[in-house]
């Protein structure tokens, strides 16, 4: 079987995506990761470009990885410099590590216009640069910087430009489709014609998205001869970002039958893509290939009959191979298959011909007209599916509530204060609170009747706060009208779950998600003392 590397620049390339900004610290844990989901290549940054990198070098001294070789980046030489007094190859060496990539032009008019170089002296920056760092450091890689636009508009110059850092001791050539415009075929046709000039040249592969087509594309190189890939992490990188090795992975792994970093690895694909775009400060995307949530989420009933029988039926892959799992959502397109596949996740177990499947799934799809998403709020379910077995909740009962907002021309913010009544195991609690708005009033004085007598209350924290408004969502009495619906997300430092509301009033919706939220804690307290 043969072995294909695995180069990643989410530390680099990855980092120079918009609203993308790591810290030493956070480059430091993303390189344990990757380290530890077994890539072979983690490039650490550019030495001598900013301080971040520099003091990431100076700092990943003293970690030990098990996997992965460190690189670090940066360009040729300067053309008004020699290899021993360029600052940029300087700095590179006192990055200490050792892999070392480097970038050189083989596009001509970036020679000439870029650089401001004759074409023959571009040849010796890539010459000179690499034959320099050969003798310093084990292992130099060979950037091929706009390798492919290269060779379409001048194929014998790019092709003496890879030459020359292969002549001067580059132990791999990786081709680049830096402008991200490359389409598969040509790539497939290029990497194709450098095998046949090159034979005995090792190629890496480095694409963009611009075009959708990094992945591809890479997998295109990899058939066709080369044997490392570069990219990224959740494809972060600047513009359309890069080819994202959360899915270069596992098709080259499951699907094109290479060795790259093991069964054993691949199921922490799923965690560590998660992990990523924690520390980034970004949200996942839902419909990332292999690695998102709704990667093998299956919503519609014949769908969901079918996997009930041979999952092969709708996924491509098993979930559980890359870390993932399989999720049912129930809506309006939900059948009884959607409703017997939730109870037993959520340990009932219902029969297909019990009456109570009927009325889950009438009550569900009426619901969902009205601007209800279950397929998000899977503790709002689990509540109503209990009501539906005739075991309701019956920690409190409530009777009233009364939210008032008032700001005055001398305050800076507003005033809201909530009463609220309810009753508690036989006594009735009529208390009243403050709060930052009037959600958090009615939340504030809900609790402050009901702490004294379930105190694991004081555990809750609100995690989020959605709010949408529903034009057009069809009303129980007919008609059309607009719902507001609200989504609460809440978590005890022990588990996370999401409840909602869903009226004309923001009030209500948001009462309606608050009361879920605390009768699920509430439930979920009891079930772990059972």
């Amino acid at each position: 079987m043969q072995k294909i590397t695995i180069y990643d620049t989410t530390l680099r390339d990855g980092a120079q995506a918009e609203e993308l900004n790591l810290t030493t610290q956070d480059k430091i844990r993303i390189a344990q990761k990757l380290d530890d989901l077994g890539i072979h290549y983690i490039e650490g940054g550019w030495p001598g470009s900013n301080p971040t990198d520099r003091r990431f070098f100076d700092e990943i001294k003293s970690c030990t990885f098990k996997n992965a070789k460190l690189a670090a980046f940066g360009s040729t030489h300067m053309a008004k410099f020699t290899p021993e007094k360029d600052p940029n190859l300087t700095g590179l060496l006192e990055a200490e590590t050792p892999v070392v990539t480097i970038f050189g032009k083989t596009w001509d008019i970036h020679a000439t216009v870029a650089l401001g170089v004759p074409l023959e002296r571009n040849l010796e920056l890539i010459a000179n640069s690499v034959a320099y760092l050969k003798a310093r450091v084990d292992e130099v890689i060979f950037d091929a910087e706009h390798f492919f636009d290269g060779f379409k508009n001048n194929p014998e110059y790019a092709i003496q430009a890879l030459t020359a850092a292969l002549e001067a001791g580059a132990d791999r050539l990786v081709l680049c489709d830096t402008n991200g415009g490359s389409l598969t075929h040509e790539i497939g046709h290029a990497v194709a014609e450098v095998r046949k000039r090159l034979p005995e040249a090792s190629l890496g592969i480095h694409a963009h998205n611009d075009s959708e087509l990094a992945v591809a594309n890479s997998l295109e190189a990899v058939r066709l001869g080369a044997v490392q890939v570069q990219g990224t992490v959740n494809g972060y990188g600047e513009r359309c970002g890069n080819a994202n090795l959360c899915s270069v992975i596992p098709n080259l792994e499951l699907k094109m039958g290479y060795e790259v970093i093991g069964q054993e690895n691949l199921a922490r694909l799923q965690p560590i893509s998660n992990f990523i775009s924690e520390i980034a400060n970004l949200r996942p995307f839902m419909r990332q290939p292999f690695v998102g949530m709704s990667a093998f989420a299956h919503k519609g009933g014949i769908h969901v009959s079918a996997i009930l029988k041979d999952a092969r039926t709708y996924e491509h892959i098993p979930p559980e191979t890359v870390g993932n799992e399989r999720r049912v959502l129930l809506s309006d397109q939900s059948g009884k298959s959607n409703i017997l596949f939730k109870a037993h996740e959520l340990g009932y177990e219902l029969a297909k011909d019990d009456p109570t499947v009927d009325r889950l799934l009438k009550e569900l799809k009426l619901k969902e007209s009205m601007g209800y998403e279950y397929s998000v709020a899977d503790a709002s379910f689990e509540l109503m599916l209990r009501q539906a077995l005739g075991k309701p909740l019956d920690y409190f009962h409530f009777r009233h509530f009364f939210v008032v907002d008032a700001k005055r021309e001398e305050d800076p913010e507003p005033m809201s204060e909530a009463t609220v009544i309810v009753d508690v195991k036989g006594q009735q609690e009529h208390t009243a609170a403050t709060g930052m708005g009037p959600v958090n009033a009615l939340d504030r004085a809900l609790r402050k009747g009901l702490e004294r007598f379930y105190p694991r209350l004081g555990e809750i924290r609100l995690l989020d706060f959605k709010v949408r408004v529903l034009s057009g969502a069809v009303r129980d009495t007919g008609g059309t009208a607009s719902f507001v619906r609200v989504l609460v997300e809440s978590g005890d430092g022990t588990d996370r779950w999401t409840t909602m509301g869903v009226s004309h009033n923001i009030i209500e919706a948001s009462w309606q998600a608050v009361v879920d939220g605390i009768n699920y804690k509430l439930f979920k307290d009891e079930m772990t003392e059972a």
